[in-house]
């Protein structure tokens, strides 16, 4: 789908070029896009790399098992039936903890892991979509990819939009796990 959605941008934008006579201003509007991409994608690879590197030896330090045990409550809330030995609630946990430290990317790929543990559980149709509202609407203590953004578009103080960051994400998880929790208690009342 996005592939179609990429391609109508790009025909309209050739279209409306063509029609205004400005293709010169438009084919150096792409270069000039893709040269910030790049540098964009080179900014962020550096911490992210770094992070991710946290990540693994965290998992084979064996800190993994200690954020675990810390959020087990949380999560057990969340997703109650799920035995808390389990890999999926291991992955869930390494998970949150990525997006707390405001990793989206080093998050994402543990998501997609504990989306293929979950199909083995009964509650499957109420566990994806929580643990897709939690990626979504992560609540980020250290908002880092946000900050080296900012650092590389020339901010002073990178650091300044960590309060604003935790208020509205923590907002956006509660009213996110809510919205879950009713439409599936819904769901199960109507069965």
């Amino acid at each position: 789908m996005i592939n179609y959605i990429i391609t109508g941008f790009f025909l309209v934008s050739f279209l409306l070029s063509a029609i205004k006579g400005n293709a010169s201003d438009l084919s150096q509007s792409l270069l000039f896009s893709s040269e910030n991409a790049v540098k964009l994608v080179i900014g962020l690879s550096g911490s992210m790399a770094l992070w991710g590197g946290i990540m693994q030896v965290a998992n084979k330090s064996g800190i993994t098992k200690a954020i675990t045990k810390a959020l087990k409550k949380p999560v057990g809330f969340l997703f109650p039936a799920l035995p808390e030995d389990s890999e999926a609630f291991q992955t869930i946990c390494m998970n949150i903890t990525a997006n707390l430290l405001g990793l989206g990317n080093a998050a994402t790929p543990l998501g997609i892991k504990a989306i293929k543990q979950l199909k083995m559980y009964k509650y499957t149709y109420s566990y994806i979509p929580m643990l897709v509202v939690l990626n979504t609407s992560s609540i980020q203590l250290i908002p880092i990819t946000v900050a080296t953004l900012r650092l590389n578009h020339g901010s002073q103080s990178p650091w300044d939009c960590t309060l604003p960051i935790l208020v509205v994400s923590l907002i956006s998880v509660i009213a996110g796990c809510l919205a879950v929790s009713v439409l599936y208690s819904n769901r199960s009342k109507n069965r």
